[in-house]
C-alpha cells in the first residue's frame, strides 16, 4: 500500500494491511518513508540536516545584524545585554521544547503558552531539528513506537482463537 506520494505504508515482511488496520502518521518532509526507510529517505534526511543547519546559520547572521544595529544606535550596555540574554534564553527553551517533542507528544496548552518564546528562539528549534536529523527523521522514534504499538494492538484484536469458547469445559 502506498500513499499519494508513492511512499510505502507497510512494514517489510508484514502481510498486506486491511483498510481497518492502523496506518503510519506522516512526518513533515518525510511522509511515511520513515517506516521502511525507502523512497529516498536518506536523501531527505541529508536535505533536512543541511537545510536546518543553513537556516540556523542564516538566522544567526540576521541576529548579528540586529546586534550591530544596537551597537550603531548606541542604546547602551543594558539594552544590548538584555537582547543577547533574551535570544539566548529563548533559543535554549526552544531547543529543549523541540527536542522533547521528538520523544513524546507535547502538551497543547503548554505549547500555546510558550508560542511567543518559541518564536523568538527559533534558532534553538532549528538546531534541535539539525541534531536530531543526524541520527533519524525528527519524530521518527515517537511515531515508530506509536505505530508499532497500534499494529500490535490490531494484531491482538484480530487474531482468532482456536476452538469454540462456548464448548469449553468448566471446572467446578
Amino acid at each position: 500500500m502506498s500513499d499519494e506520494n508513492g511512499t510505502s505504508a507497510t512494514r517489510a515482511g508484514s502481510p498486506a494491511p486491511h483498510p481497518e488496520s492502523p496506518h503510519p502518521e506522516p512526518l513533515r518532509l518525510f511522509g511515511t518513508t520513515w517506516v521502511d526507510h525507502d523512497n529516498r529517505y536518506t536523501a531527505r534526511r541529508i536535505g533536512a540536516t543541511a537545510g536546518s543547519l543553513a537556516a540556523a546559520v542564516a538566522s544567526c547572521l540576521a541576529f548579528r545584524f540586529a546586534y550591530q544595529g544596537l551597537q550603531i544606535a548606541d542604546t547602551g550596555a543594558f539594552v544590548t545585554v538584555l537582547m543577547v540574554a533574551m535570544f539566548a534564553i529563548c533559543s535554549a527553551l526552544a531547543f529543549r521544547t523541540t527536542w522533547d517533542s521528538f520523544t513524546r507528544r507535547p502538551d497543547p496548552d503548554r505549547q500555546a503558552s510558550l508560542r511567543g518564546l518559541l518564536a523568538i528562539g527559533f534558532v534553538g528549534s532549528l538546531l534541535a531539528y539539525f541534531f536530531r536529523s543526524l541520527t533519524e527523521a525528527p519524530g521518527e522514534k515517537l511515531h515508530r513506537a506509536e505505530y508499532e504499538a497500534a499494529l500490535e494492538h490490531y494484531q491482538k484484536r484480530t487474531t482468532r482463537r482456536s476452538g469454540n469458547p462456548a464448548k469449553k469445559r468448566r471446572r467446578g
